[in-house]
């Protein structure tokens, strides 16, 4: 996997930053992402200290036509943020974030990770909309879409992308904003990364919390059908400030949870509302009424540890594998199909949720205002399985492949590109669906020779 030495004597002539090789300590640990089922070995990481390092790996990249990965928070169920052979360009240690809170606005670096953004940006009451886990990179979750718990009420972190600096495959340095290079702009709002290298992001913020009412409402499995149904009709008419997602999960043997409980599948409808708490409890409780509930916990707490609530259930290190489809509403069948599928899963940190990802400020807004292409498919079901043992790919991996089986015979096209997995590369298009076009003609502008391909790819138009 090692790169020619002439290559890496040009990057290393250039790079301010470390250059890790297979030889060098600390090169293990490097090329190590949260997703443990890729175990991938690049001829070369090159760690950027600012933008100079980033132009400088991107020139020799291109010179030597290096197959190139671009890394930010590592967080990606694909496994592109790392490659087998070629170069790395790894942002993960430019983490500035500047907050301006009289303007409600946010600079920050490609490095930082989505906890990091919200204890600063929450230290003047302040969010931006998109992420459930406070552990993924802002960069990766902000071109790909972003989608969240305030999405409903504030649009997706990539509605909030106000401009971005850019290296392009060229080399050069661009800013993308509404008076220059609009275009750019357009394509980076849900494009991934297609069109270049992204070294800052500047967002629109917006007042939240600092405390917001949150659930977790365990229902049985034999009564999902019901809730489905009912949690189905209710999301249709949902003010903007509630978010609700319909997670299946396996109970863990802790006290919390009825005894008979422990190891069984359950429905857990995990709600927040972003908006006045005295209110909140009211606008929930036709979802705590459907049937009895197996357990349920209501009550205000800190957005950053709402944020959070998540992480140690998606934990890094593990083997990941995502699966999910679209669809125009939750038909009576999509929701039968999932209840009956989600019976037998596998995997100690596997999760099937229905997902709301078109509704609200998200669905107002025109599918073709920013380049991401799933606005018109309002409800995802994505399964997201996670394991520790290789042993077991073989039985976890066909469980999924025959759960989304199951559920793409009821499927649109649309998919939010961000939960894409790994050997998708044909749905890439259908994902993107009207914007494709448009796309692929900006990818032909930018990046004509398709440098930046290790990703959900974007070919250059003909």
């Amino acid at each position: 996997m090692s790169l020619d030495p002439r290559v890496l004597e040009a990057l290393k002539g250039r790079h301010r930053g470390a250059v890790l090789t297979p030889e060098d300590a600390g090169y293990d640990d490097a090329r190590q992402i949260w997703n443990a089922r890729f175990d991938k070995r690049p001829g070369a990481i090159a760690r950027c200290d600012g933008v100079a390092d980033v132009i400088a790996a991107v020139d020799v990249a291109r010179a030597h036509d290096l197959l190139l990965a671009i890394r930010s928070g590592g967080h990606d169920y694909a496994g592109n943020s790392m490659c087998d052979g070629g170069l790395v360009i790894d942002l993960s240690g430019l983490t500035g974030i500047r907050i301006d809170p009289a303007r409600r606005q946010a600079r920050v670096e490609p490095g930082v990770r989505l906890g990091a953004f919200d204890r600063e940006a929450q230290a003047f009451g302040l969010a931006i909309p998109g992420g459930t886990v406070s552990t993924v990179g802002v960069a990766g979750l902000a071109l790909g879409g972003g989608s969240g718990y305030l999405s409903r009420k504030y649009g997706l972190a990539a509605d909030n992308l106000i401009s971005a600096d850019v290296v392009t495959a060229g080399g050069e340095f661009l800013v993308a904003g509404a008076e220059e290079n609009s275009d750019l702009l357009w394509g980076l709002r849900g494009g991934g990364g297609n069109l270049g290298v992204v070294t800052s992001f500047e967002f629109r913020l917006h007042p939240v919390g600092p405390e917001i009412l949150t659930a977790q409402i365990f229902y049985r499995l034999d009564d999902s059908p019901r809730v489905l149904r009912a949690y189905r009709d209710f999301m249709l008419g949902a003010p903007d400030a509630l978010q609700c997602y319909a997670f299946f999960l396996r109970v863990p043997p802790i006290p919390d949870f009825p005894e008979e409980l422990h190891g069984e599948v359950v429905l857990d409808l995990v709600v927040t509302w972003a908006d006045a708490l005295e209110e909140g409890e009211q606008v929930i409780a036709p979802l705590r009424q459907i049937v009895e509930p197996a357990l349920e916990i209501v009550a205000p707490q800190p957005y950053v540890t709402a944020q959070q609530a998540f992480d140690a259930g998606v934990p890094a290190g593990m083997r990941w594998i995502s699966r999910a489809n679209s669809f125009e509403a939750l038909s009576d069948p999509v929701l039968d199909t999932a209840v009956d599928r989600v019976a037998d899963m596998r995997g100690p940190f596997t999760m099937a949720y229905f997902s709301p990802e078109g509704g609200g400020a998200i669905g107002r807004a025109a599918p073709d205002a920013t380049a991401y292409g799933a606005r018109e498919a309002p409800f995802v079901f994505h399964v997201l399985a996670g394991w520790a043992d290789s042993g077991e790919d073989a039985e976890v991996i066909g469980w999924v492949d025959d759960v989304h089986e199951a559920m793409a015979a009821h499927r649109v096209d649309s998919l939010y590109v961000n939960i894409l997995g790994d050997g998708e590369e044909e749905r890439v298009q259908s994902a993107y669906g009207r914007n494709y076009r448009r796309l692929a003609e900006l990818k032909k502008k930018y990046d004509p020779g398709n440098l930046f391909r290790v990703n959900h790819n974007v070919k250059p138009a003909a």
